[in-house]
């Protein structure tokens, strides 16, 4: 979650709360009331950075206490790792948190009370079962880190077209047949990932993403690549590996700052040797991105 990471909190301690609350649900009076136990949790939070954090990761979670939403000065709560499988309503509570790791759990969907963290700019929901996200979402305007990598999602609800503080997305290893039409109202982007989907195409609504640096398409099953992409003057990383080209733009050679062909998956410049390229486009890349860029642009 950025920074080094707080301490965890005991199952032990973990157990006695979940104990509470079930005694106070038989109305039992001698077991802690509400306040207290809440407060056994705030004693672990930590300050990072300048930020209330509570790391509850790898707790072996398959719900949230409840008096953890009393808790509404966190800024940072880490839930990774966990076996959760829903969110309450009570998240909304929550309207100070900048920063919210979901990351590997089993959540299903995703509370429409989410639209409540208004301060929200990070949210890490990779590796869960999400096939959708709340229209809800939409109204955290703040954030600028979105990461839905790893889930079932099949497209984007309209109104996160509103992120326009986003910079990046992560939406790698889903079941994506077109790029979200909301994406391209993202003008913040940066790093956009969308590898391993079920693409086929990229609009060329793409020229709009007009700051992005970092585009990773690899794994599809792109078969062109619109000229529009080549107007994409800031990219220092494309990735269009493993899909199934056959050409490329004339105008490819506009991308002055990718600078070569790449090979680590994080390497900058362009990585697409991986692809079913047609001569004499295969041949040429033999002699390396100069080669070809010098090969398309016009004479």
């Amino acid at each position: 979650m950025g920074g080094k990471q707080s301490r965890g909190f005991p199952n032990k301690e973990l157990n006695e709360v979940s104990v509470s609350q079930r005694r106070k649900s038989a109305g039992r009076d001698e077991q802690p009331s509400l306040s207290s136990a809440a407060e056994r949790i705030r004693r672990h939070t930590t300050v990072h950075f300048g930020y209330s954090t509570l790391n509850l990761a790898m707790q072996a979670l398959d719900e949230t206490p409840s008096e953890l939403w009393e808790l509404r000065e966190l800024q940072k709560l880490n839930l990774s790792m966990n076996c959760l499988c829903s969110l309450p309503p009570a998240l909304g509570t929550l309207d100070n948190l900048v920063i919210l790791n979901l990351w590997g759990n089993n959540l299903s969907s995703l509370p429409p009370e989410i639209s409540l963290l208004k301060k929200l700019r990070v949210l890490f929901a990779c590796r869960n079962r999400l096939s959708e996200v709340p229209e809800e979402l939409g109204s955290c305007t703040c954030l600028e880190v979105l990461s839905l990598a790893n889930n079932q999602i099949t497209g984007l609800p309209g109104s996160l077209a509103a992120m326009h503080n986003l910079t990046k997305l992560n939406l790698s290893h889903n079941h994506i047949a077109h790029i979200p039409t909301c994406v391209y109202s993202m003008k913040g982007l940066v790093f956009l990932h969308l590898a391993c989907n079920r693409l086929e195409t990229i609009a060329d609504q793409i020229q709009d993403l007009v700051n992005l640096k970092i585009l990773i398409v690899e794994g599809n099953s792109i078969h062109t690549l619109p000229k529009t992409l080549c107007f994409l003057e800031s990219l220092e990383l494309l990735n269009v590996d493993f899909n199934d080209l056959q050409n490329v733009p004339m105008e490819l050679y506009l991308l002055s700052r990718l600078g070569r062909l790449a090979c680590h998956p994080l390497d900058k410049g362009l990585h697409i040797i991986h692809n079913p390229l047609l001569k004499p486009i295969q041949e040429v890349l033999q002699g390396g991105l100069s080669a070809l860029y010098n090969y398309l642009k016009p004479t």
